[in-house]
């Protein structure tokens, strides 16, 4: 698996244990809103980050998108 591909499963990870989400349920709401893509078109940016940043941000778009 590529690096962007890692950490797109790693972020998946720390978002569900923090949410309290099962995989399947991080899984479909990462699909509705779209943040597969806005993961790896940031990669490069996120990947510096922590992970409450990472939460923090992924929360933030998935909202925006919401809205």
């Amino acid at each position: 698996m590529s690096r962007e591909g890692n950490f797109l499963v790693f972020c998946m990870e720390c978002y569900r244990a923090e949410k309290g989400l099962t995989g399947r349920e991080v899984a479909a709401l990462f699909s509705k809103f779209g943040v597969y893509d806005y993961v790896m078109r940031y990669f490069d940016s996120l990947h510096t980050t922590g992970v409450k940043y990472i939460i923090a941000d992924i929360e933030d778009y998935i909202l925006s998108q919401a809205a």
